[in-house]
């Protein structure tokens, strides 16, 4: 593992002598698989990450107004029939949480389309009993730590950090999802062929593993 973190700090150490850029890029991480069946193996996983990527938008389909979140209370899903309605309240927001009493409706009424963009609420993280401020901020907080992975490729690429952050803060971010895949992936390490490293604007740097 440590050879792995060295390698990194050597891949961000040349990403960041690139030409610079006028806003905070994204740090991607490319986990490439293979002797993966994309088919029969599902994984589709939220990782818990020590540092936070971004502060993600988030809407909640709750009973009543919460100040914590953006709150669409019942009396309000009707107005999302209107399909350019629901298409910009699923463009603004990242993620969606929901109180389980209100999920057979929600699903009723958005799940056409949240759905296919994977921001329904899920038990993984997503769905509550009560709507408390304790619950509500624990929630938020453990969303915006949170990166989902969902292979549908043999090809991985995750947003893990951004330009702004501390080399070791990008690497223990890493180490957090590698680790994880490596428990996940039906062969383990040997289901790994390289990882690729990238800000937005550049070209990625490949990392073989030994």
């Amino acid at each position: 593992m440590a050879e792995l973190e060295a390698e990194l700090k050597k891949g961000l150490s040349e990403l960041r002598k690139t030409k610079e850029r006028k806003f905070d890029q994204t740090v991607d991480l490319i986990v490439n698989l293979q002797k993966f069946d994309v088919k029969k193996s599902n994984v589709n996983l939220f990782v818990n990450v020590p540092h936070k990527v971004k502060d993600k938008k988030i809407a909640g389909f709750l009973e009543v107004k919460n100040k914590d979140v953006e709150t669409i209370t019942p009396d309000e899903f009707k107005k999302y029939s209107d399909k350019l309605k629901m298409k910009h309240l699923v463009s603004t927001y990242d993620f969606f949480i929901a109180q389980a009493s209100l999920m057979p409706s929600v699903a009723t009424n958005f799940g056409r389309a949240l759905g296919p963009t994977g921001k329904m609420p899920s038990p993984q993280l997503g769905i509550i009993l009560n709507a408390d401020e304790k619950t509500i901020k624990e929630l938020k907080n453990k969303i915006n730590t949170s990166i989902k992975i969902k292979v549908k490729e043999p090809s991985i690429k995750i947003p893990i950090g951004k330009q702004s952050m501390k080399d070791e803060d990008i690497i223990e971010n890493i180490m957090s999802i590698y680790n994880l895949l490596l428990k996940t992936l039906p062969r383990n390490k040997e289901n790994i062929k390289n990882i690729e490293i990238k800000f937005t604007m550049t070209k990625p740097h490949k990392i073989y593993l030994k």
